[in-house]
């Protein structure tokens, strides 16, 4: 496979990634209206997407795909879980 098929499926797994991170726009707006829902999946996701954000920027070539999905992740998630309190 070549280098740019790589780059291309990365790119698509990193749009993929912050369309499923938006669905928590949808709990944020629930949680907000009185209808809690689980803090343990937010929170999870937080340390998920923190932990690849920063290996995506530790590596020694920075992994654009990685850093890019995942930060929506972590600020929407943290939404969601301090909105679930």
């Amino acid at each position: 496979m070549t280098e740019k098929t790589v780059n291309a499926i990365g790119w698509f797994a990193s749009a993929m990634a912050i369309l499923m991170y938006f669905s928590y726009i949808d709990q944020i707006l629930l949680n907000m209206a009185g209808h809690h829902g689980s803090l343990i999946l937010p929170l999870a996701t937080v340390v998920n997407c923190t932990a690849w954000t920063l290996y995506g920027i530790l590596k020694s070539q920075k992994d654009f795909p990685i850093i890019f999905c995942n930060i929506p992740g972590i600020f929407l998630g943290g939404i969601s879980a301090f909105t679930a309190l």
